[in-house]
């Protein structure tokens, strides 16, 4: 049996039309690789309500929780991650980097994978267009 410790986290995929916020890690391992905010999960919060929270506390701002968009499993060498993805759009606030280093809404840029030429695409907000981000969009690491 696996005795791995499991760490459930929320992902906020902030919207505004056909952008999506990602912003730049400031700390910690991940120093300066990309992500969509969030975070932990205290122990009996729903998904929603730890999004919410956590978008407060890291940039002060209150957001609308949409539908999930997909829960992701992955297993680290000293950890199992189960990550709740959530489409999200702001209802006040300026997006203020409290925890952040740096922030992007990325739209329509190409992306790339770091092995190969193969290029890795998302379906955007609206579900009309093919979105694409790439490192040099990104500052050369993550998401």
């Amino acid at each position: 049996m696996d005795k791995r410790k499991h760490i459930g986290v929320v992902a906020a995929i902030i919207c505004d039309g056909d952008r999506v916020f990602a912003t730049q890690r400031g700390y910690g391992e991940w120093k300066d690789w990309w992500e969509f905010p969030g975070g932990k999960m205290e122990p009996g919060e729903t998904p929603e309500a730890a999004l919410c929270r956590e978008i407060r506390e890291e940039l002060a701002t209150s957001i609308s929780v949409g539908e999930r968009l997909t829960t992701v499993e992955y297993d680290y060498p000293k950890f199992h991650l189960t990550m709740h993805c959530y489409l999200c759009t702001v209802m006040s606030g300026e997006l203020t980097l409290l925890e952040h280093e740096a922030a992007k809404w990325l739209g329509e840029v190409v992306a790339r994978r770091r092995t190969g030429d193969r290029t890795a695409e998302s379906e955007g907000c609206g579900g009309r267009d093919k979105m694409r981000y790439s490192e040099s969009e990104l500052g050369g690491k993550g998401l």
